[in-house]
């Protein structure tokens, strides 16, 4: 394993802050069918889980739930490919990336739609539209859902712009500091830009691109912890109805995951449709994703893209 790799995944082991259900927070245990290692990218895409362990959900279903905090998908799924977690949360984007590399992984869930996706431009440096970003700076993680959605909607219009490279914690800065005219960037990061920049903050939207809150499990806990993964399904559909219906309990349960206000996630969380599902429409979205990384260079462009439907598992999801 490379020795970045591994600074990343110890990293997000020392930041992991979410109160967890059974012990603290390590590699996957591969001993123990009943435990699931679970890397959370700290964003209300994935609020079942903060609500989940709040709960007491996992409990209820017989699951043990370890989670690991991680700044984004790409993270997320470096670790669970190098067999540090059972399950990495991570959006469509870098999930259909990694699955050219990691073939053994498994998509088992699509646990939220987001329509929220926002560019976010000052308007002190000359933007009041689409249209303005022509020639700006855009800050955004390359590779990332955030990446596609504002080349997504540059595309759409024509537009030519500079995107450049700015990870997820460093956005604020980036914007506040004018070392970009906009950004683009996920939840929680983009409520926080917002509110920074205050009356100078303009929220722009375009394109046709929604992002895919994605599930991914290792092929050793498909194989091995199946009912581990029903359980761990069963408790996010609770708590995704607990979301669905603002309930006090389950936003205080994000607030304290995401650093977010509760009265700022009352208006964040609704973007979000939770119910849990795994489309077979999914796999062409996941392909068309693919192609777009392939000409960002995220994916080598002589690499043959697979067939992803391949790599859609419902099983593990309730029935409905």
């Amino acid at each position: 394993m490379k020795t970045s790799l591994l600074r990343t995944i110890a990293a997000a082991l020392t930041a992991t802050t979410l109160a967890v259900t059974g012990a603290a927070c390590g590699a996957a245990d591969a001993d123990d069918p009943t435990t699931l290692t679970v890397g959370f990218v700290v964003d209300p895409s994935w609020a079942q889980i903060p609500v989940a362990d709040k709960a007491g959900y996992f409990g209820e279903h017989d699951v043990k739930v370890k989670v690991v905090n991680f700044p984004s998908g790409i993270e997320a799924l470096q670790a669970v490919a190098a067999g540090q977690l059972d399950i990495a949360t991570a959006a469509d984007v870098p999930s259909s990336a990694v699955l050219t590399k990691s073939p053994t992984l498994r998509v088992v869930g699509d646990g939220a739609r987001w329509e929220g996706s926002r560019i976010v431009a000052r308007r002190s440096a000359g933007i009041d539209s689409v249209e303005d970003l022509a020639g700006k700076s855009i800050g955004t993680p390359i590779g990332t859902s955030a990446a596609y959605f504002v080349a997504n909607t540059l595309a759409h219009r024509g537009i030519d712009a500079k995107l450049v490279q700015v990870s997820p914690s460093a956005t604020v800065t980036a914007a506040t500091q004018r070392d970009v005219d906009a950004v683009s960037i996920f939840q929680p990061y983009q409520a926080q830009v917002v509110q920074a920049l205050g009356a100078d903050a303009i929220e722009l939207t375009g394109g046709t691109y929604h992002q895919h809150s994605l599930y991914l499990a290792s092929q050793h806990a498909v194989t091995t912890k199946s009912a581990a993964l029903a359980s761990f399904f069963a408790a996010l559909d609770d708590a995704g109805r607990d979301l669905k219906n603002l309930a006090d309990p389950a936003v205080s349960a994000v607030a304290a995951a995401t650093q977010l206000q509760p009265d700022l996630l009352r208006t964040v969380l609704p973007q979000f449709d939770f119910a849990l599902q795994l489309a077979p429409d999914l796999a062409a979205k996941l392909d068309g994703l693919g192609r777009w990384a392939k000409t960002q260079g995220k994916i080598p462009a002589d690499t043959e893209l697979p067939n992803y439907a391949t790599f859609l598992d419902d099983g593990f999801l309730p029935k409905r």
